[in-house]
């Protein structure tokens, strides 16, 4: 059954930016302001004003125009990045103030559209549209997070075992030390683990690519562009960082799976990430909000994730909007300890 009735909504959400900063990256002012008022004021206003949930798709549906979306997205990614580059670093016709918006607008984009594009494209069946993804967190410098996410984060999530899942206690800034370094040792450990049984080198090894993309990337910018294309690539992929794991920080705060008597960890469920139901933030970001059930039944295509906020853990204000209060640590324990005492009770709980 097919059920596409969604899909001009995620088109319009997630296109739309890349279409302004496009034209911010050629023409400067008033698209240079209207390329980061779209992704951060508008969608706050919008989530508030218009406070409804997206309706919960059949989930045994099909989506037939989500992977075209998806592989449109991706290369509006890369164009719009080589894009930004270019007007950053050479387009002399803009202005420094212009250039600076056009970097700032660039990083949001790619830490809030094309991450989700990402990690769903690398969830995907297809080994092209998998290295599609695994290509998009490349170029933002930030590839090993592929490995990551699939093989360390998806088995160990809500454990000590995933770098990527926040303790209850920890703030956002000790948080991202540890996630990015955890992540990329573990994501290598996990990767070589699978080619143990492998004799000699191994070209296919996504490590190469992960590495040796954003060596390349930096040469080409370099050559180029000279150390101002460098300097902007290094700072939007950067910025995307961020904001990628101000995600993962915000969507697992505290959340932990418990040992079944046998010493293993209970199978993942609903109560083991944060959710929002916020429209337009869901939709830009292709309902990565709806984390719970992403992380139940990884294999469903995003318009078909479900959102049930009495058997979920909800987030009290938009997933963009807790990512700021985040970087507060006082105010988000304020705000967060007393709900993650909701759904997981615990005295003074420590930082494990």
């Amino acid at each position: 059954m097919k059920d596409p009735t969604q899909m001009p909504l995620f088109s319009i959400a997630t296109l739309s930016p890349f279409l302004v900063l496009t034209m911010a990256a050629i023409w400067g002012n008033p698209f240079a302001w209207m390329a980061v008022g779209l992704i951060t004021v508008l969608v706050f206003l919008l989530d508030r004003w218009v406070p409804v949930a997206l309706a919960n798709a059949d989930p045994e549906a099909e989506f037939p125009g989500s992977d075209r979306l998806l592989v449109i997205l991706a290369l509006a990614h890369f164009a719009t990045l080589a894009l930004s580059i270019w007007a950053i670093a050479g387009n002399d016709t803009l202005g420094r103030t212009e250039a600076c918006l056009i970097a700032v607008a660039a990083a949001l984009i790619m830490g809030q559209i094309s991450h989700p594009v990402a990690h769903e494209l690398i969830h995907r069946p297809g080994r092209r549209l998998r290295l599609m993804g695994r290509l998009i967190y490349t170029s933002i410098l930030f590839g090993h997070h592929a490995s990551a996410h699939l093989r360390v984060h998806h088995v160990h999530v809500g454990s000590k075992a995933d770098p990527n899942s926040a303790r209850w206690g920890e703030g956002i800034y000790r948080f991202m030390a540890r996630a990015w370094l955890g992540g990329f040792r573990a994501g290598l450990h996990a990767e070589n683990h699978l080619r143990n049984g492998r004799q000699g080198f191994d070209i296919r090894h996504p490590y190469l690519l992960y590495c040796g993309g954003a060596a390349v990337l930096i040469a080409l910018c370099a050559g180029m562009g000279g150390w101002r294309a460098v300097a902007a690539l290094v700072f939007i992929g950067t910025y995307a960082q961020v904001q990628i794991l101000l995600s993962d920080y915000v969507q697992h705060y505290g959340l932990r799976r418990r040992h079944t008597p046998d010493g293993a960890l209970e199978p993942v469920g609903p109560q083991h990430s944060w959710n929002a139901p916020h429209w337009a933030s869901s939709a830009m970001t292709l309902n990565a909000p709806r984390h719970s059930d992403h992380h139940v039944t990884p294999a469903r295509d995003f318009p078909g994730l479900q959102l049930t906020p009495e058997h979920m853990p909800c987030l009290p204000h938009a997933l963009p909007v807790m990512a700021v209060v985040a970087l507060v640590p006082p105010l988000w324990r304020k705000i967060m300890d007393p709900l993650c005492a909701k759904w997981q009770p615990r005295e003074n709980p420590p930082i494990d």
